[in-house]
């Protein structure tokens, strides 16, 4: 027997409670030009064997990082995860753990959210991080957000360097807000500091850098800092978590708000999500910060126990004192986040930084060496790097890599037409050697190949 979520009868004593003749009337409002007036394009249906046959053939034509080697990354890395990370978050009291609403029944759930939240304020040496948020993305939207209330200013400014699917989530956050969204040009792969002076003023509500940025270069950070806080603006710095084994922690160059992408923090890449959004500020702004903030107390015997201390969205406190609809947190993926720092410690974070820099930096000259690249930008970066094809557009030259089970980057046309000849190349510790040398010779007769 099919499934078939409701019947006939279901469907007419579900249009008769809420006041409609028939389905056409409940979907008048849809255009006609709309509406599909055809049945559905789908095959015939199949048996429950004849189809998990199928399924498990179509399965096995997607490609796994951990299939070959992989030198994607525009915001996904493919670093190596202790087993540690997979013990823990699948114990079934934190795998099959539901949202902590009531604090007191989910102690052991609120104590890995206030490991987490102190881990990322001393990862980033901000003074406080929220529960986690959904995403990258979500996290700088929100720090925006964050600075615009502070502030009571309307205006943004950032750079064509930030993530572009990051400044895509924030066009939506602000379009209709009455906030302008400035993004500087970046031709050289980094804001000059020049350009950002001339940019920044007195409507300023905050600069949003992302260090490194999206082409692996490093920003002028510091600078960037001095010049929002003279003009009473804040600084928002987006961060790869990794990098902060080897850079300078964002409270060092005066960042007011911090985020991050988590994924690299002990999570798989899992075909673009679910990911984990990180956000940490100066405890000045704690109370515009979004999402919850777990507390550490001591119940009626005095013992040590945890409690959800701030939760500033709107079914928690008033609509308009709400600072935003974000309405829960990531927590197994914060978990695995807390996890992971745990596990490698300071030390190795930073053994993880300098082979990731060490590695990027060799993959570099050898794509170089090959005469069929050249680097694109002349400045310093981390992890990943940004080299421009001899021959023209590197769309054709992926495809034949990708033919010799290599995943040979991320092309730039896709986000900026004027970069089409460009690859954005990331090289993480899991990277060997050998895989590089293989990169290099591959794409170099793939570049033969597609000229």
């Amino acid at each position: 027997m099919p499934y078939v979520p409701n019947t006939p009868d279901d469907q007419q004593a579900m249009l008769e409670a809420i006041g409609a003749a028939s389905l056409e009337e409940l979907f008048a409002m849809v255009p006609p030009g709309l509406r599909l007036r055809r049945d559905l394009n789908l095959p015939p249906a199949m048996g429950e064997l004849e189809l998990s046959a199928h399924v498990a053939q179509r399965a096995a034509q997607n490609l796994a990082a951990g299939q070959v080697p992989c030198f994607l990354g525009a915001g996904s890395y493919d670093h190596f995860i202790p087993a540690v990370v997979d013990f823990v978050a699948g114990r079934s009291e934190f795998y099959t753990a539901y949202t902590p609403y009531q604090a007191e029944a989910s102690q052991g759930t609120l104590q890995a959210i206030f490991e987490y939240q102190t881990l990322m304020a001393q990862l980033t040496g901000m003074d406080v991080s929220n529960a986690s948020l959904y995403d990258g993305a979500t996290a700088a939207a929100e720090a925006v957000l964050m600075s615009t209330g502070a502030t009571g200013r309307t205006r943004v400014v950032t750079a064509a360097s930030v993530h572009p699917e990051y400044r895509q989530v924030l066009q939506t956050y602000l379009q209709h807000l009455g906030i302008e969204l400035v993004v500087l040009p970046v031709p050289g792969g980094a804001i000059e500091p020049e350009q950002l002076a001339a940019a920044v003023d007195g409507h300023t509500a905050c600069v949003l850098v992302q260090h490194p940025n999206f082409f692996g270069c490093l920003e002028p950070v510091q600078a960037a800092g001095e010049m929002a806080h003279r003009a009473g603006a804040m600084l928002v710095a987006a961060v790869d978590p990794i990098s902060l084994g080897l850079l300078a922690r964002p409270d060092q160059y005066g960042a007011d708000v911090v985020v991050a992408e988590g994924q690299c923090l002990g999570n798989p890449m899992s075909f673009g999500g679910p990911y984990l959004g990180i956000l940490a500020c100066r405890e000045q702004f704690v109370r515009r910060m979004p999402g919850r903030l777990v507390g550490q107390t001591v119940d009626r015997l005095g013992r040590r126990c945890w409690t959800l201390t701030l939760q500033t969205r709107e079914q928690h406190i008033r609509r308009e004192k709400a600072t935003s609809n974000i309405c829960t947190n990531q927590g197994l993926l914060a978990l695995r986040a807390a996890v992971y720092l745990a596990a490698m410690g300071p030390q190795g974070l930073r053994a993880v930084a300098e082979l990731c820099l060490q590695k990027a930096r060799y993959a570099m000259d050898r794509l170089a060496s090959t005469g069929a690249f050249m680097a694109a930008f002349d400045r310093p970066t981390f992890k990943e790097f940004v080299v421009r094809a001899a021959g023209g557009r590197v769309e054709p030259i992926c495809q034949a890599a990708l033919q010799q089970g290599i995943l040979a980057g991320v092309p730039l046309g896709r986000w900026y037409p004027e970069m089409e000849d460009c690859l954005l190349v990331a090289v993480t510790e899991k990277r060997t050697k050998s895989e590089i040398d293989q990169l290099a010779c591959r794409v170099r007769e793939a570049g033969q190949e597609c000229g």
